[in-house]
């Protein structure tokens, strides 16, 4: 195990706690920009330990009653087997397999964290928009986009760790405007354990998955989450939502132009 490792899942871990997003957001793009790590190596573990630390935040969240199972359900039809589909592509069909597509993983990393900048900044903006221009309920219609929603962000996911958090919850405030944001949230990290687990146990199968990296990250990300849940009500969200919105464009700015 490497203390610098563990320093960083505490810190990431400080700062999911506060914020509520910047799991994979940060922790990807700390492992490679900072420690060096391959990307394929860095998304697999990451997923892996996201799907973790999210296990926790469900359990919390599946007790409080404010996980929307059938949502979750939804976007799982779609992201596991997009998923799934994205690993096989990219194992086969990339020169040299998960390993040789670091420019497209690179680039996908990049291109989510812009967008969860985006969704990150402008969440109640996007939400009020979703409540005022949402039409007549079409149960169906709603049904097919959030599988389609599931299977977009399977695809991210997969390749680039970064997506289930707040692009998934930036989606379900559109799909479900009427809906608590208590348990959008709540069913959108429920889902993410799933993808997760799946999307990490087929770069484990690939081989882009570090264990010892992971236990490193994990033993130091569990009291960073607990410390930073606990100080999360003395931090203005005005204050830190802007905070990690910028760095996450610079950090995928700087993943693009690689």
């Amino acid at each position: 195990m490497d203390i610098a490792y563990t320093i960083a899942g505490f810190s990431v871990g400080a700062i999911v706690g506060l914020t509520g997003v910047g799991g994979g957001s940060l922790m990807t793009p700390l492992l490679v920009l900072l420690f060096g790590i391959h990307p394929s190596v860095a998304v697999g573990t990451d997923l892996l330990y996201a799907a973790i630390t999210k296990a926790g935040g469900t359990l919390a969240h599946g007790l409080k009653g404010t996980v929307d199972w059938s949502i979750t359900k939804r976007l799982a039809m779609g992201s596991i087997p997009a998923s799934i589909v994205t690993l096989v592509l990219v194992g086969t069909l990339a020169p040299g397999g998960i390993e040789g597509a670091t420019a497209l993983i690179k680039v996908a990393l990049g291109v989510a964290l812009l967008l969860t900048a985006v969704a990150i900044i402008f969440r109640k903006k996007i939400q009020e928009f979703a409540l005022r221009h949402s039409g007549p309920p079409n149960p169906r219609r709603t049904a097919a986009l959030t599988v389609l929603t599931g299977a977009i962000l399977g695809v991210l996911v997969s390749i680039s760790s970064v997506g289930a958090g707040a692009l998934g919850v930036t989606a379900l405030f559109f799909l479900y405007p009427a809906l608590p944001t208590l348990r959008i949230v709540g069913s959108d990290i429920a889902h993410a354990v799933p993808l997760t687990a799946v999307a990490g146990a087929g770069h484990w199968v690939l081989g882009s998955v570090d264990w010892a990296l992971l236990a490193s990250l994990i033993l130091g990300s569990l009291p960073g989450i607990w410390l930073g849940s606990h100080i999360s009500t003395k931090v203005p969200d005005r204050v830190l939502r802007p905070i990690l919105a910028t760095m996450l464009v610079l950090v995928g700015a700087k993943l693009i132009a690689h």
